[in-house]
């Protein structure tokens, strides 16, 4: 018997055409002559997607308010509502009230420092994970103190 497609069924493998649909726009950004002196573009672009499909996402594919929302607790600086909405409307332009993987992109690669950049930069960094010293602080040497 023929194996019918797969049709992706549950919320688990509601990424799979998210993917493919966002791989589209990375080749589109890898074509474009604007990027093409970015350094390890590519690169980027793949842990640009990754980030994107991260973020609690609509149903749209898209990142709205809550997720930015979400996404800015998680990382222990709350926003308010209002700080939130200026958030999207300087990655979008004010256009729109989610933030489309293009926008998303444009907004890494750009020039521009916009808020959300630096979450993500932070974010990275903070994965990074800087391992603290572990155990009690070095012995003082009492010739050491004051």
């Amino acid at each position: 018997a023929m194996a019918a497609p797969r049709r992706p069924s549950g919320g688990g493998l509601r990424r799979a055409p998210q993917d493919g649909r966002l791989e589209e726009i990375n080749k589109e950004f890898l074509c474009d002559p604007k990027f093409s002196d970015e350094k390890d573009l590519e690169e980027k672009l793949a842990v640009f997607k990754e980030k994107y499909m991260e973020f609690d996402l609509n149903n749209q594919g898209e990142i709205d308010l809550m997720s930015v929302k979400r996404m800015m607790e998680k990382l222990g600086a709350p926003k308010t509502h209002l700080e939130l909405k200026k958030m999207i409307s300087e990655v979008t332009g004010g256009v729109s009230d989610t933030i489309s993987y293009q926008d998303f992109v444009n907004v890494m690669l750009g020039k521009r420092s916009a808020v959300l950049k630096l979450v993500m930069m932070f974010e990275g960094k903070a994965n990074e994970g800087n391992p603290k010293p572990s155990g009690p602080p070095p012995e003082r040497d009492i010739a050491s103190l004051p």
